[in-house]
C-alpha cells in the first residue's frame, strides 16, 4: 500500500510513463500521479498534499521554473522535494533553479538507476522508513538503498549561489547527461546532430527529418542504444541557439545490406508537445529541405 505520493510533471506522456514505472518499480510506497504541465500540476497541488515533485523544464502554459518559484512561495508546498528532470544542463539554467530552491537537477535522457539515487538523496530517511516499515524491497539484483548509502550520510556542500528560504540544496547540479556545447552564432549545421543517450552520445549525420521523427547515420564504432531508449537530439536552429528535442528510439538499420557495414541508421520519434519546440523544429525542417533543394 502507497504511504507516499509523487507528483510527476512533463508535457511529453512517453516521459511521464518512464518516470513513473521506475518510481513504482523502485519504491512501491510512492504513488504517482501526474500531470502534463505546471498549470495542470499547480491545480493538483492546491488541492492534494505530494511529497515529491518530478518535473520537466521546458513545457507549455507554465513551465517547471515557474512551477518552482510558485510552490516555495506556498506554505503547504514551501518545502516539498523538487527533481527537475531536463534537457537543460548548461551552468547559468542550474544556477537559475538552485535559486529559487529546486533539490536535485536531472538531466535528460536519464537511467533508472540515476533517477532513482536523486530520489532517495532529496527524501532520504523518510522513503528509507516508508520502504522498511511496509516490507517492501528494491527491485532490482541489488538493494539501491545499499548502493546509494553514502548519498544519506554525505555532506552537502555549500552551494555557490544563495538560495532563497525554504528550499533545499542541489548539491548534485549537473545532470547525469551534460548537452552539447552551444555552437558559434552565425550560420546553423544543417547535417550534423548530437544524439544523447542516458549513458553515451552518438556523433552523427542527419539524413532526413520530419516534425515527428529524424533519421540519422552515425559510424558503427560508437555505442548504439536500444529499441524504445530515451533520447534527446540537439540541433542548431541559429545565432547560437539549441533546440533539444526528447524522444525515443524507434528504429535501427544497417546502411549497407551487409553485415560488415560501417555505418548504422538511427531513426529517433520525438515526443515533445511544446508549441515553442514544435515551432523551432519546424523552421529547422523547412530550412534542411531548403538546403537539399
Amino acid at each position: 500500500m502507497a504511504m507516499l505520493k509523487a507528483l510527476v510533471v512533463d508535457d511529453a506522456s512517453f516521459v511521464r510513463d518512464l518516470v513513473k514505472r521506475t518510481v513504482r518499480q523502485r519504491f512501491p510506497v510512492i504513488e504517482t500521479t501526474d500531470a502534463q504541465n505546471g498549470k495542470r500540476a499547480q491545480s493538483l497541488m492546491s488541492r492534494n498534499a505530494f511529497d515529491l515533485v518530478l518535473c520537466d523544464w521546458e513545457m507549455p502554459e507554465m513551465s517547471g521554473l515557474e512551477l518552482l518559484q510558485w510552490m516555495r512561495q506556498q506554505p503547504q508546498c514551501k518545502t516539498v522535494p523538487f527533481i527537475m528532470i531536463t534537457s537543460r544542463g548548461d551552468k547559468d539554467h542550474v544556477i537559475e533553479a538552485v535559486q529559487e530552491g529546486v533539490s536535485e537537477y536531472l538531466g535528460k535522457p536519464f537511467s533508472p538507476e540515476g533517477l532513482s539515487k536523486k530520489i532517495i538523496k532529496v527524501m532520504g530517511r523518510r522513503l528509507k522508513e516508508a520502504m522498511d516499515s511496509s516490507g517492501k524491497s528494491m527491485a532490482g539484483p541489488a538493494d539501491a538503498f545499499k548502493e546509494s548509502a553514502t548519498l544519506l550520510t554525505q555532506k552537502r556542500e555549500a552551494a555557490t549561489v544563495p538560495a532563497k528560504p525554504g528550499a533545499q540544496s542541489a548539491s548534485s547540479s549537473q545532470p547525469e547527461s551534460a548537452p552539447a556545447k552551444k555552437p558559434a552564432a552565425g550560420k546553423p549545421s544543417m547535417n550534423l546532430a548530437s544524439v544523447r543517450f542516458a549513458d553515451s552520445a552518438l556523433k552523427s549525420v542527419v539524413k532526413d527529418i520530419n516534425l515527428t521523427e529524424v533519421k540519422v547515420v552515425a559510424k558503427r564504432d560508437q555505442v548504439f542504444p536500444g529499441i524504445l531508449d530515451q533520447a534527446v537530439v540537439d540541433i542548431d536552429i541559429g545565432e547560437g541557439e539549441m533546440a533539444r528535442l526528447n524522444g525515443y528510439v524507434h528504429q535501427l538499420q544497417a546502411v549497407d545490406k551487409r553485415q560488415d557495414t560501417d555505418f548504422v541508421s538511427v531513426t529517433i520519434r520525438f515526443v515533445d508537445e511544446d508549441p515553442k519546440k514544435l515551432e523551432d523544429l519546424s523552421r529547422f525542417v523547412a530550412r534542411f529541405r531548403a538546403g537539399r533543394a
